[in-house]
């Protein structure tokens, strides 16, 4: 059987030789550079904004912002309840490269779908009506895309900190900062060591428009299956990454102060249910990634050990107990003198561990450093999340936001027991019509 020492050895090794390696990747990692003679400008740009309120101040913001850059056109998508709304928005801005379309009901797929048959361009952005972009972001995102290999390139993001925040809005905004901090280093780490990455954030990403219009990415994005059992309509951004890595095409991810973006998360409780939403994303996605599709095990080794195995096996409490306890146990049989410095150093690196990869934030805002213990006790807590999560992952809810739970019951729906009957029969135990 397996000593002390052994378990001991095997469960730091695999939990914190991730974080080491991703430490010196996150310092190598270089953004694709702009040529110098590019064939794609701004005017081979299309940028689709899916919105549920097709108005207001924010999202007039955002297209301000995205025009700063020049794209050729903007496609705001809306619901038909608010598409007078959008036209009004547009004849506000007269810019004459603002078109609104609409469908029925909300429903981030079926909004993207329908603006992809409008647009003209080699190159389509999605964007969040939320985001502010800076005016040097598409020379950046169009860098990769020189490149033929490439069909899709992210960016890094940070939040919007609130002005003059409240104590609870200063609290929820530094867990909210600190998501998107460790998201951009997981991103870019990773991108360094295997060109793999968690996702393309459908906060702002650009494609290759001509993948979009390919009949059978769009007959598959519109008919997503989930464990053979429900049809999903959530999950847009996951499902295109995983569209990309399955069809042998190359992902990017500029990590570049002149190609980020600002967004927006909730700063209050809301938060919670934000995180939750995530959560579930997460397991369908790498379940799917790495029972069903299972490319990423060969074309991504290491994105597949240090992100996608991590939703599976990374619970923070249960990690740190189980290595003080097997410490503990490991060294009985060490002099007495010895054992309480291996455990101050055992602690020591644990405690640093909490923070080193999101040393880039507390650069930034060093006062941040005094809500440190709140980040550690949210990082235990996150893991009931999880729990949570993987019990209700037949649940698609937002809770965060207006108007975007109307049309929850249609974003995953039970198949007929006919595509069950398939979906048992295959081998793989994953059916795809």
């Amino acid at each position: 059987m397996f000593s002390c020492n052994h378990v001991f050895t095997s469960l730091f090794l695999y939990r914190y030789l991730r974080l080491v390696v991703n430490l010196v990747a996150f310092c190598l990692h270089r953004p694709i550079p702009q040529p110098a003679n590019p064939q794609l400008t701004s005017e081979d740009v299309t940028v689709v904004i899916p919105s549920l309120q097709g108005g207001g101040v924010e999202l007039l913001e955002t297209i301000r912002s995205i025009l700063a850059t020049r794209p050729f056109r903007i496609i705001l998508v809306t619901i038909e309840a608010q598409e007078a709304r959008a036209k009004l928005l547009a004849k506000e801005l007269d810019c004459g490269k603002l078109q609104v379309c609409s469908v029925a009901q909300p429903n981030k797929r079926r909004q993207m779908v329908r603006a992809i048959p409008e647009i003209e361009t080699q190159v389509t952005i999605f964007a969040d009506d939320d985001v502010t972009w800076p005016s040097t972001l598409l020379p950046w995102m169009l860098a990769p895309l020189e490149d033929e290999r490439y069909g899709g390139v992210g960016t890094n993001q940070r939040l919007r900190r609130a002005e003059c925040p409240n104590w609870q809005q200063r609290v929820w905004g530094y867990l909210g900062a600190l998501y998107l901090e460790r998201r951009n280093f997981d991103c870019a780490s990773c991108m360094f060591m295997d060109g793999g990455l968690p996702c393309l954030s459908g906060r702002t990403v650009a494609y290759r428009t001509s993948i979009l219009l390919d009949k059978e990415f769009t007959e598959q994005f519109t008919h997503e299956e989930w464990l053979g059992q429900y049809h999903l309509n959530a999950d847009d951004d996951n499902f295109i990454t995983r569209w990309l890595v399955s069809h042998g095409q190359k992902i990017s991810y500029q990590h570049h102060k002149q190609a980020e973006v600002l967004t927006t998360l909730e700063d209050n409780s809301k938060f919670l249910k934000q995180c939750l939403r995530w959560s579930r994303s997460n397991w369908r996605s790498n379940i799917t990634s790495l029972c069903c599709d299972r490319h990423i095990w060969k074309s991504q080794p290491w994105s597949t050990y240090a992100v996608y195995l991590t939703t599976l096996s990374h619970w923070a409490l249960p990690w740190d107990c189980l290595l003080i306890y097997f410490y503990l146990d490991m060294a009985q049989s060490w002099p007495k003198e010895s054992q309480p410095i291996g455990l101050a150093v055992l602690a020591t690196w644990m405690f640093l561990s909490k923070f080193l990869k999101l040393m880039g934030h507390y650069i930034r805002h060093p006062v941040d450093f005094l809500l440190l213990p709140v980040s550690i006790f949210f990082g235990y807590f996150h893991g009931l999340i999880k729990a949570y999560a993987v019990l209700s992952l037949n649940v698609t809810a937002w809770g965060s936001r207006e108007g975007a739970d109307d049309d929850d019951a249609y974003r995953m729906t039970r198949l007929s027991s006919k595509y069950q009957e398939a979906f048992e029969s295959r081998s793989d135990g994953c059916y795809t019509q």
